[in-house]
């Protein structure tokens, strides 16, 4: 039994001395996969060699507070080596979807836009404050729709048990509201 397949069978038992003398004998070998793997990658890849091997490390190990509910086995040097090439595809594969999830802009382009944002959204809020209280005085109840749906993003159901009132009166008052809110403020 090799020195490393010996390492590969301590580490995966948990011996944390185990796992970083193995990391040390092995290091080179996964750097020069993960610099192949990368060579593979498009251009625009900002993840290093050196952070890939690492991120696979740490998945194929674990750290030290998950080492003793780790049950993997590697049956030799070349188990372990194949567990490594597929950790570093796993991140590899997360990483382009990271690159290319919509949120993140994916291939869209960044386009000015022509009007300014409104600079004053403490003023509107206060406004909308204020009218609130107008409402309420007119009508609490309407007041209070408001309130919950808008403020909280409660559906009308749940805006209507929290008063306890139907959902088509919840709709009614939301409806009122919304344009009596539209009335006072000019919009």
């Amino acid at each position: 039994m090799s020195d490393v397949t010996r390492m590969i069978e301590l580490a995966s038992g948990g011996n944390r001395a185990a796992a970083d003398q193995l990391l040390e004998a092995v290091y080179d070998e996964l750097r020069k996969l993960a610099a192949h793997r990368i060579a593979q990658e498009p251009a625009d890849l900002t993840l290093q060699p050196t952070a890939l091997v690492h991120e696979a490390y740490l998945r194929l190990i674990g750290t030290e507070g998950d080492a003793p509910n780790r049950k993997i086995q590697w049956d030799s040097r070349g188990h372990f080596f194949a567990a490594a090439a597929v950790a570093m595809r796993r991140i590899l594969v997360e990483e382009a979807r990271r690159r290319l999830r919509q949120k993140r802009g994916g291939d869209m382009q960044r386009v000015e836009l022509s009007d300014p944002a409104d600079e004053e959204p403490d003023q509107r809020l206060c406004e909308l404050d204020a009218a609130l209280n107008r409402l309420a005085d007119e009508d609490p109840l309407a007041a209070k729709v408001v309130e919950l749906h808008h403020f909280t993003g409660l559906s009308h159901e749940d805006v209507a048990k929290v008063l306890a009132t139907t959902v088509y009166q919840a709709r009614q008052k939301w409806t009122y509201a919304r344009a009596w809110l539209r009335s006072e403020l000019g919009t």
